[in-house]
């Protein structure tokens, strides 16, 4: 069976605590992988920071959310112009997986899989620290990534914050109790 056919538009609890979000995106997976690691790449889907190659490097994520798509949009009451979040390498394996905390004590994986001329992304969120943080987590990364997604694909994003807000509420419902 085609692991691209058993993809989820939405992310899907795996575990307590724990998110898992699939995509397909235009290869070559070299080019992914340089979109995940690459800092000016990676600024334009999710947050900027220079990330060192090897297990136990520290790195600083900074977003920017207001400058990842186009136009004017009313930022959330309680969000921040720019926010900073300090994480450690745990794995990276070019171009194929890459994990990195996500304080106080989370963590996130990401394997990239070639699959023909396409690629299959698939991120897991762990420790996550409650259902309220496992909605806003969902719907952060499932947004991020629909980002990569059109910017891989030299298509224009969905306004983000407008994206976020919607998906937000989705991940309310889906997401159970």
């Amino acid at each position: 069976m085609n692991s691209m056919n058993l993809l989820e538009k939405y992310g899907t609890v795996t575990a307590p605590a724990e998110i898992t979000i699939q995509r397909k995106l235009p290869g070559p997976i070299e080019r992914i992988w340089d979109y995940l690691t690459d800092s000016d790449l990676r600024r334009q889907w999710l947050a900027s920071g220079i990330m060192p190659e090897t297990p136990g490097g520290t790195f600083e994520l900074v977003w920017r959310n207001d400058e990842l798509t186009d136009g004017a949009e009313a930022r959330p009451e309680g969000f921040p112009e720019e926010q900073r979040m300090t994480s450690d390498i745990l794995l990276f394996d070019a171009p194929h997986r890459l994990a990195f905390t996500w304080p106080p004590r989370g963590e996130v994986a990401i394997e990239l899989k070639a699959i023909g001329s396409d690629v299959l992304l698939t991120l897991v969120h762990k420790r996550i620290s409650d259902r309220k943080n496992m909605t806003m987590v969902g719907a952060g990364w499932h947004m991020h990534l629909d980002i990569l997604a059109a910017k891989a694909s030299g298509r224009k994003p969905e306004p983000f914050w407008q994206g976020w807000l919607k998906l937000r509420e989705e991940y309310e419902r889906l997401i159970p109790e």
